[in-house]
């Protein structure tokens, strides 16, 4: 029933049968008689459809509760008996907001290091889209934010606070500050995250408590675009201050410190709530917890 439930998931995922047989490398035909056989087992329709996918019956709905539970449970088993026999090896998914990327770097290098049998794929996606991949299962766990918006029922290790940097041309005015309030960014330009992303949502309050409405003339999901038109001349963009030091570094640029209030917020780990997690997941909030720990004790 595994496969069966597999498919199940996909479809709902996908929400086309075509996309959904596509993503698991069989055909529409072997997906449609694998949902066939799903549904006369379990005794019940669980997908809407006619000439093309219509949605989920209110059985399916209940149904996919633990179609994703079950088949969470077969993969955590799956990957216990393979860490029973060679270790913690395999290939962790993790996907990210793109102000923590190089908090990724770090833990994917300090995990690799000590487990060198073990891969990583690294995904830069909105905190969103990072939730939704956790219930769906298409992530082994994300990096986002933990304070800022309703996370739901998962685990979670505090990484680092985010500090807001101003990342300006060395030629501007703005080089030449210590720091920088929100209200002195009035009538600028700027080139900030888009409005999907949850730290242009946090960077527009700011400005707006500062009474400030932000003049974004670029937008991008992207940080290294953000980036690159300041370097081009003309812009100025906010970001966290890791990944802000990381991009400008080697530049013609300045990072300036934001200061106001509301301007931190905290950063994690973010993974199924789950108990236990898999060996290769449990080690990995493992390591986590030890990189906040010692981001702590750097900060006191």
């Amino acid at each position: 029933m595994i496969d069966k439930l597999e498919m199940f998931l996909a479809v709902t995922k996908e929400g086309h049968f075509g996309r959904a047989a596509a993503s698991l490398g069989i055909t529409q035909p072997t997906l449609s008689a694998g949902i066939k056989q799903l549904e006369e087992q379990l005794g019940v329709l669980l997908i809407f459809r006619g000439s093309r996918y219509g949605g989920l019956t209110p059985e399916g709905q209940s149904a996919l509760i633990w179609a994703r539970r079950i088949v969470g449970d077969t993969r955590q088993l799956r990957e216990e008996m393979r860490a029973t026999r060679h270790g913690l090896t395999g290939r962790l998914r993790i996907a990210a907001i793109p102000t923590a990327l190089t908090w990724a770097a770090k833990l994917s290098a300090r995990f690799g290091a000590a487990h060198p049998n073990v891969g990583f794929t690294i995904l830069s996606r909105t905190s969103i889209d990072i939730l939704q991949m956790i219930d769906d299962l298409d992530i082994d766990a994300g990096i986002s934010y933990l304070d800022n918006e309703p996370l739901g029922k998962v685990s979670t290790v505090p990484l680092y606070d985010e500090r807001y940097m101003l990342v300006c041309g060395e030629q501007t005015d703005f080089a030449k500050h210590a720091s920088v309030a929100w209200s002195d960014l009035d009538g600028q330009r700027l080139c900030l995250l888009t409005s999907d992303m949850q730290n242009r949502r946090i960077i527009n309050r700011n400005l707006a408590t500062a009474g400030v409405t932000p003049l974004a003339t670029v937008e991008s999901s992207s940080t290294v675009v953000l980036v690159a038109h300041v370097v081009a001349g003309g812009w100025l963009t906010i970001l966290p201050e890791d990944i802000a030091n990381f991009l400008a570094q080697g530049k013609a640029l300045r990072v300036v410190p934001m200061q106001g209030e509301d301007s931190t917020h905290a950063v994690g780990l973010v993974a199924p709530w789950r108990e236990p997690h898999t060996p290769v997941l449990e080690a990995l909030l493992t390591e986590a917890r030890r990189m906040g720990a010692r981001r702590m004790r750097m900060k006191g």
